[in-house]
């Protein structure tokens, strides 16, 4: 069983930056593919950014240049470096761990263990 927890999330106006971070239970955190997706009011869930237990990324092509995701291992933790935020940016943020880990799966449906979601707002 995995527990995820995010922080980091916040109004920030546009042009700014943020850091959202996710802690982990386990002690298979190494070996998971993990992943940020992000809701909107009144759309779906997107993938944002994931990595995979290699250190593979992968990005939605409108935060390409902008994010950065990464992890510690030894902290059992994953980032999201937020810089250049645009209003088109706001959403719900929510932290994804799939067990696999050797792909980036794009589709909700690949994640068994999900956050309870940070909120971000870009906003002046």
């Amino acid at each position: 069983q995995v527990q995820l927890v995010e922080s980091g999330g916040g109004l920030v106006q546009p042009g700014g930056s943020l850091r959202l971070s996710c802690a982990a239970s386990g002690r298979t955190f190494s070996t998971y593919t993990m992943a940020w997706f992000r809701q909107a009011p009144g759309k779906e869930r997107e993938l944002v950014a994931g990595i995979s237990s290699g250190g593979s990324t992968n990005y939605a092509d409108s935060v390409k240049g902008r994010f950065t995701i990464s992890r510690d291992n030894a902290k059992n933790t994953v980032y999201l470096q937020m810089n250049s935020l645009k209003p088109e940016d706001t959403a719900v943020y929510y932290c994804a761990a799939d067990f696999r880990g050797w792909s980036i799966p794009k589709t909700i449906y690949e994640y068994g263990y999900w956050g309870q979601g940070t909120p971000v707002t870009v906003s002046s």
